[in-house]
């Protein structure tokens, strides 16, 4: 078995949970009125250093995703991001904030903060291994993969909530998914625990996400095909949960996703990188990547076929080296054909 990618830095990783206040947290009174609520903390120490923006990247839908936030500028605290999530144990605030040292301060609020907290590591890409991922083949990917020594994948943890992120998403543009999301997130989720920036909702229990109105699904512009499939995985919830036991993704994993009706092999794909941390899930069936993983490899467009047949040198690792070409900074040129955004909106 390889050696994990994470290993204690001077203590015991991690170090145990502890409730106390939010030390040094500078925000307005006004704006944060429950900056003093004792929390659950811990600190994360990742044997090699992680970079928090790479790491959790792909998790935020939209600037105005109402469960994830980036605070730069550290107004409601330590400069980091924040996510909610309805855990297991219920919903919870969790804030990470990386020091200098690379060590990642965790903190987190609500019933289902022990269970935030215990899953920070993961969430962080601790748990991920690279040590049999070799990009040497292509000196381009190679020197990317060099630049990127804090990428790693994150494992969510929750299945069901990051496939309704992804059914959205299904076949339209990222700007209607993200507001879709916005819209029901807001109308349907929980307030935030804690002192969460204003605005924040924690995504709705699987009960609440069932019973949502037809009528509501479409001034979200959630069309008749997208918010079934929905409905239909809210009413499976808790046994999508149980193929996280399955480890990271795989095979059976996805097939599982896919027994519900409407769910393909893009949204499992898209389903269990995030929920489940699968290095090998590449999005085939998406409208642009396979076009960036031939530009990026190749320099041409390639189809999904074609862009599988690139990818089968790194085999288990196939998404991986998706997420590295475009955390590189790495576009495909701007000409061609764009998708069209589509109104589903009663007027």
């Amino acid at each position: 078995m390889s050696a994990p990618a994470y290993a204690p830095r001077s203590r015991r990783y991690p170090p145990p949970a502890r409730t106390l206040p939010p030390p040094g947290l500078a925000a307005s009174p006004a704006a944060q009125p429950d900056l003093d609520a004792p929390c659950v903390a811990t600190v994360v120490c990742p044997k090699e250093r992680i970079d928090l923006r790479l790491v959790l990247g792909q998790l935020g839908r939209g600037a105005g995703d109402p469960t994830h936030r980036w605070d730069r500028e550290g107004r409601y605290g330590p400069a980091g991001v924040w996510r909610t999530s309805r855990t297991p144990e219920g919903p919870a605030t969790l804030h990470l904030a990386q020091s200098a040292n690379g060590d990642v301060h965790a903190r987190a609020w609500g019933p289902g903060a022990e269970w935030m907290i215990a899953s920070a590591p993961e969430l962080l890409g601790c748990r991920d291994d690279v040590t049999d991922f070799d990009a040497g083949a292509h000196p381009a990917l190679a020197e990317a993969a060099r630049r990127l020594p804090g990428l790693r994948l994150a494992r969510v943890n929750l299945v069901f909530e990051m496939l309704a992120g992804a059914i959205l998403e299904q076949k339209v543009t990222a700007k209607e998914a993200f507001s879709s999301w916005r819209v029901l997130v807001t109308a349907h989720g929980d307030p935030a625990p804690g002192p969460a920036p204003a605005g924040m909702r924690v995504f709705p229990d699987p009960d609440v996400w069932r019973r949502i109105p037809s009528w509501e699904w479409h001034r979200a512009g959630v069309d008749p095909r997208r918010a079934r499939t929905s409905v239909e995985a809210a009413r499976v919830a808790s046994s999508l949960e149980r193929t996280l036991e399955l480890g990271r993704g795989g095979p059976e994993a996805a097939r599982k996703l896919r027994s519900i009706n409407g769910v393909g092999i893009w949204t499992a794909a898209e389903t269990t990188q995030r929920a489940h941390g699968d290095p090998d899930s590449p999005s085939v069936g998406d409208y642009h990547i396979h076009d960036v993983v031939g530009w990026a490899l190749v320099g041409k467009p390639v189809d999904d076929d074609g862009m599988l047949e690139l990818l089968e040198p790194y085999r288990g690792h196939r998404q991986r080296v998706i997420r590295i070409i475009t955390a590189s900074g790495f576009s495909k040129p701007r000409f061609g054909p764009k998708l069209t955004i589509q109104d589903h909106r009663w007027h």
